[in-house]
Parts: structure tokens; sequence; C-alpha cells
């Protein structure tokens, strides 16, 4: 009785330790994330800069699972090559020993000062940063306490004769203590609670150092099993090239470090008196040792997963071109035609965003959001792809009038994927926040709402239609639509303001909701109609230039 007890009291404080390490990643993604991704991005340029920068970012999400993620994303889309971001893994890794060095040390009785810190920022609803950075000192002030509890446990406990026999039942395989190790890591997203773990039975004298870092080298190995199965959706072998590769290197690292452990375990209890220490300290050796090994390797490395995971076009894919024919690049009329095809599947995917909008709002659908959400990518990567198909045409071929129909294909690709953003970035996050807080609108309100997203989607097809054609009257048309929804947009927002003089209590809930959706509505149509019919407009003389790139003019 008294050792379950125990195991459930240890449960629960591994579980306070993954909260406190969730609220941490998910407070630093929140105040910090574009910035993190950003220098990711630019730190991908150089491969000496990413293991530094990979590092840093993860010290500072406090998971490698979250970098992988990301830096999964950036290659799995084609944006960066594979050889720099091998090189943020390898720096993922070290970072996570940062983490993993800094908790090492007694600093428990910060733990209520962290927490009252993060309560009291937690609360200044009137900025959001503050908010966030709450939640990381919260997170903090928790994962210190775990720590602390669960070492006031395992003093309590060791001595128990169930509890040795068991963790001595599975010490006595080193490859089944990996395995172990890796599962359990892969389970609850977390090397550094992991190995936290492990340094406080190796602490105690529970398991002994071979186990230790048996079970340290099994965190490595487990944590980069998530990018693998989590990080890539697409179904192109060459997307999982970078979580594979990391997640190779770090097997063949642990099946080297396997090989030694005696060697390794006798010389870590040399060194250093401390079997905590020890620990933590042979995290950070392995996996500086796994990145001097490797760095010099990358290229030949990449190669090597090149020729193992061939790329593989998947006709199915919704973001792969379909009519950007390479060929066809020197009949640049052919490859015009090729493109302007492309970027009317730009037209219908925003369309389709646009019906997910609707639905949204009309039948509160949280799982409609995330889907219409994901649009958004297939609108990214097909407006990347218009554009570097198109510069890569020789302009020295293209005359007059194909120089203007490239620029308009461009604006058009430009506009719809802009306007695409303002439905991923703002609407449906709108919509979202409806759903979460219970809101409901008027009627009224609702229906207006309605209205406006189906003028919205007629004026898309406007839009695409007029691409096609460029015909000067279609062109006049839309852009006389662009003032005639901004008084639809001011008549509704003026019944709004009727309805919430009456006082009716819906409308008061979700005034600022409702005039956030009317104005993003008017920012959406706006760079419809920037996006046919003002290249139309000007190059008949009716249009100054500097219109086509401000469509919230």
């Amino acid at each position: 009785m008294a050792m379950s007890v125990a195991l459930v009291g240890l449960a629960g404080a591994i579980a306070l330790l993954l909260w406190g390490t969730h609220m941490v990643q998910t407070g630093v993604q929140r105040a910090f994330g574009p910035r993190l991704r950003s220098a990711l991005g630019h730190a991908l340029r150089n491969r000496l800069r990413a293991v530094l920068v990979g590092a840093g970012v993860t010290a500072v999400l406090q998971s490698s699972t979250a970098t992988g993620l990301m830096v999964t994303g950036f290659a799995a889309s084609g944006l960066v090559e594979l050889v720099p971001a091998l090189a943020v893994m390898l720096g993922a890794n070290i970072g996570t020993t940062l983490i993993v060095q800094l908790l090492s040390f007694d600093v428990a009785a910060f733990a209520p000062a962290l927490v009252l810190i993060g309560l009291i920022l937690f609360r200044r609803d009137a900025s959001p940063l503050l908010h966030d950075l709450g939640r990381v000192f919260i997170g903090l002030g928790l994962m210190l306490m775990a720590l602390h509890q669960m070492l006031g446990m395992l003093a309590t406990y060791e001595d128990a004769p169930g509890l040795r026999a068991l963790l001595g039942a599975i010490a006595s395989v080193p490859l089944l203590d990996l395995l172990l190790a890796a599962i359990v890591t892969w389970a609850v997203h977390s090397s550094v609670a992991v190995v936290l773990l492990v340094m406080s039975l190796a602490a105690r004298g529970i398991i002994p150092m071979e186990t230790a870092i048996a079970f340290t080298l099994g965190a490595n190995l487990g944590t980069a099993i998530n990018p693998v199965i989590e990080g890539v959706t697409s179904q192109d072998p060459a997307a999982r090239r970078l979580p594979v590769g990391n997640l190779l290197i770090r097997t063949i690292g642990a099946g080297i470090a396997l090989m030694a452990l005696p060697w390794l375990a006798r010389l870590a209890e040399t060194v250093i008196a401390d079997p905590g220490r020890a620990v933590a300290d042979f995290h950070t050796l392995f996996n500086l040792a796994l990145a001097a090994l490797f760095f010099p390797l990358l290229t030949p490395f990449s190669r090597l997963l090149r020729w193992l995971l061939p790329a593989r076009a998947d006709p199915a894919d919704p973001a792969r071109p379909l009519y950007l024919d390479r060929s066809a690049r020197e009949t640049p009329i052919v490859a015009l035609g090729g493109a302007a095809r492309e970027a009317l599947r730009l037209a219908d995917v925003l369309e389709e965003m646009l019906r997910g909008a609707r639905d949204a709002l009309s039948k509160g659908d949280r799982k409609q959001i995330g889907e219409t959400r994901r649009l958004d990518d297939v609108l990214d990567s097909l407006n990347t792809a218009i554009k570097a198909y198109l510069t890569s045409i020789d302009t020295e071929e293209l005359g007059e009038a194909d120089h203007r129909r490239l620029h308009a294909i461009l604006a058009f690709a430009m506009n719809m994927e802009q306007a695409g953003d303002v439905v991923d970035l703002n609407l449906l996050p709108h919509a979202a926040k409806r759903l979460k807080r219970g809101l409901a609108f008027s009627s009224h309100g609702e229906a207006e709402l309605i209205a406006l997203l189906d003028r919205l989607i007629a004026n898309l097809r406007a839009a695409a239609s007029l691409f096609m054609t460029e015909d000067p009257r279609a062109a006049r048309l839309l852009a006389a639509e662009k003032v005639a929804f901004r008084e639809a947009e001011g008549v509704a927002t003026e019944a709004h303001f009727a309805r919430l003089r009456a006082g009716r209590l819906d409308s008061a809930q979700t005034s600022a909701l409702h005039l956030d959706l009317l104005r993003d509505m008017k920012l959406i149509n706006s760079h419809i109609v920037a996006a046919a019919a003002y290249p139309v407009l000007e190059r008949n003389g009716e249009l100054l230039p500097s219109r086509i790139v401000a469509p919230g003019a």
C-alpha cells in the first residue's frame, strides 16, 4: 500500500513538472514565437550560426521538441536547406542540456517567488506580453516545486524494498533502460523532465551510474521521435529528411555511448563525486561531443538522407503547383499562361477559406476553424512557387505586354496570399475567441456578418474572372465595389451601435468582436479589389500605380 501511494505521489510530481514545462513553452511561444521563428530563419543561412541559435532558442523554449517541430516545418516546406537545418538540431540538443544544468542546482527556494511574480504579471490583462511572461514565471515556479517534491519523496522511499527491486530488475539490461527512457520521453514530450528525474534517482543512490547514463541516452533518443511522428503531415518522404536525420544522429551517438557504457560510468564516478551532477555533466558533454562529431559531416550526411528519402511529388497535395512547367520558361507567353492558371488556384483556396470562416461564424465549429487555418499554408506555398517561377523567366525575352501581364500575375498572387493572411491571423482567431468565451451575436448582427462574407465570396469570383479577361468595364465595377463595401461596412457598424444603444446584452458582449470582424472583412475586400481591378485600371491610365500596393487606402 505504501509503495502504491509513493508511486502515485511520484507520478503526480512528474505531472506537475510536465505541466510547468508546458506553461513555460506556451508562454514563451505566445510572447516571442514570431521572433524566435524569425531568428531561426535568419540563422539557417549559416551552419555555425544555426548551431548557436538552435541552442539558444531551445534554452528559451525549454524544449528541443518544440525547436525540432519548427525547423521540421521550415525544411518540409522547402524554405531552408537540409544542412543548416540539421545544424540547428545539433544546437537544439545542446540547448536542452543548458536547461538541465540550470535546474540541477538547488534553486527550489525561489519557486514561491517565481509563482507570485508570475501571478501578478498574468493578471495584467492590459498587456498581452506581461500576461504571457506571467505564464512563464508560474511554469518555472511549478517546475522547481515539482523537482523539490520529487527529491523529498525519493528520500522518503529510497530504502523501500519494492522500489529498489523494481529499479534493480530493469537496471540489469542497459539496452532495456535506454529503450524504456526513450519511450517515456516520447510519451511525455520532455527530455528535460526525464533527465531531471534520472538525476534525482542517481543522487539518492537508487540507481547505479551505468543505469543513469543509459536512461540519459534514452531521453536524448526519445525526444527525437516526436518530430518524426508529429512534425510532418506531407506524404513526401523528402519532408521527413530532417527529423529522420536528427533521429539517426542521436541513435548513432547513443549506440556508441552504450558500447562504452562501463568505461563512461567509471569515468563519471571518478571525476565527479556527486552522482546527480555527474548525470547532468554527462548529458552536456555527450551532446557537445555529438555536435563536434557530426558538424563536419553534415554535407555527406545530407546526401545520404536524400538518397534514403528521395523526393516524391504527391498529386493530391493541394500545395503542389500544377501548371508551372519548368520547360515552358523558354517560351514566355506559355510560361505566363501557366503561371496565370496557377494563380487562379489561389482564388479557389481563398474562397474555400472564406466559406470555412462563414461556417465557423454561423455553425460555431472549432474543427472547421482549424481546418480552414491550415489552408493558409497552401496559399503561402503556391504564392512562393509562383513568384520563384516568374522571377526565373528571362525578362529580355518579354515584350511590353508580357511585362505588364507578369506584374499583374504577381499582384494577383500577392494580394490573394495577403487576403488569406487576414483570414488566418485575424478573422478565424476572432471566431475562435467567440467560441472560447461562449459569446453569441444577435440575430441581426450575425446576419450582417454572413451577408458581408457572401459579398466577399462574390467579389472574389468577380476578381478571378477579371484576372483572366482583363476587361476595363469589369475592372471599374470591381473597383467601385471597394467603395460600396466600405459603405456597407459603415451601415453595419451604425446598425451595431444602434442595437448597443438599445441595451441589448448580446450586442454589448460582442461589440469589440463584431467591429473587428467588420474591419477584417473590409481589409480582405481591399486585397481582392487590388488583386485584379487595379492592374487593369492602371494599364488604362485610370489609376495611379501607387494604388496597386496600397489596398487598404
